[in-house]
């Protein structure tokens, strides 16, 4: 889209073509290098570039993201995270996002959902290799460019040995892709919990929508926390694989390196499904939009809600595509939600709901 009244004519020295899309965080710009290379252009929304707390997790993000290679991200190209509205210039990768192809085509299947599967865990050995745990990986955050999927947005992501910034009471992610420490326990997540990430990824590839799904980010998070994943609907040679990464102990799921192994054993054509099998009713599907590449949004004004007893469905209102925060899950009793839970009941005539990634 065209550069808007208000937008600068160039960052850090390089001249804006276009504006690519906005979120709460910040807005995306097309730029050239002096050679004529695109690039994508991330700038902080002023309102930000005083918060301290916000330029320290500014500053590991750049700082992550420099350490992968970029064989399978977005290679940083230049980065002032200490400007007066600091921003960070990657490469620009032209592609859809994973959540935009399954929203417009469908659910991939046979090889194609193979080389993603694989294309994944290749990226997340990249990651894991120099010591970053992303913690943000889903729909949105995956490009499926020509040479195979490249994951982006390093903004939550953390190096191993680094201090995590979680304000106390909430924990940063999309719930439906986030694992069960990390909802619980942010501070010590590590490599495990981007491997349940993957595994909901790939459930969300195969079917077009996520292994705990629900009508609220708090019944979602509940049942990530405490319910079996829907895999009825996953084929089966995929689901052998996906399953152990489900797994809500991390320290049972498997490492990358295994995981590649399986899922290189996979056929071509991955098969077909169980009939009947638990979840295998369950349509309800998710829209996760790419971080700060979507139609702009204003950043999210929705108050975080006290912790629920009974999570219910209750209408949410759409959080905007940016990280908003809500309090992490406690222990609420089972929600009495109809077609919430895990055991595929079928959702009949209810109205499917989309709501976009929040941070739970």
């Amino acid at each position: 889209m065209s550069l808007r009244g208000g937008d600068p004519a160039e960052i850090g020295g390089y001249p804006l073509e276009e504006r690519l899309g906005s979120g709460g965080m910040g807005t995306v710009f097309l730029a050239r290098t002096s050679s004529g290379r695109p690039v994508a252009i991330k700038l902080i929304h002023q309102q930000f570039a005083g918060d301290d707390e916000f330029r320290i997790r500014f500053r590991q993000e750049v700082a992550a993201a420099r350490r992968v290679s970029g064989a399978f991200t977005a290679a940083v190209v230049d980065a002032a995270p200490e400007a007066d509205q600091p921003w960070m210039a990657t490469t620009y990768i032209e592609g859809p996002t994973l959540a935009q192809r399954i929203t417009d085509e469908g659910p991939l299947n046979g090889a194609e959902l193979r080389r993603l599967a694989i294309g994944l865990a290749e990226a997340l050995r990249d990651i894991h290799r120099v010591g970053v745990v992303h913690r943000d990986l889903k729909p949105s955050n995956v490009v499926l460019s020509a040479e195979g999927p490249r994951v982006i947005d390093f903004g939550i992501s953390r190096a191993v040995d680094q201090q995590t910034l979680t304000m106390t009471g909430r924990v940063i992610g999309t719930p439906p892709f986030m694992s069960p420490e990390q909802l619980q326990a942010p501070r010590g997540v590590g490599p495990g919990s981007d491997v349940f990430s993957l595994g909901t990824l790939l459930v969300y590839a195969a079917t077009g929508h996520g292994p705990f799904d629900a009508d609220s980010p708090y019944i979602t998070a509940y049942q990530v926390v405490h319910e079996e994943p829907s895999l009825g609907a996953v084929p089966d040679a995929l689901r052998a694989v996906v399953e152990p990464c489900l797994d809500k102990d991390p320290e049972r799921r498997p490492s990358v390196d295994e995981l590649l192994v399986l899922l290189r054993d996979l056929p071509s054509d991955l098969g077909g499904t169980a009939t009947g099998g638990p979840g295998a009713g369950r349509t309800r599907d998710m829209l996760t939009q790419h971080h700060l590449m979507t139609p702009d949004t204003p950043p999210p004004t929705t108050p975080a809600p006290a912790s629920p007893t009974t999570p219910a469905p209750a209408s949410p209102t759409t959080p905007a595509p940016a990280s908003p925060t809500t309090p992490a899950p406690a222990s609420p009793a089972a929600p009495a939600a109809p077609g919430a839970g895990s055991t595929g009941t079928a959702i009949g005539g209810r109205l499917r709901r989309r709501w976009r990634p929040v941070l739970a």
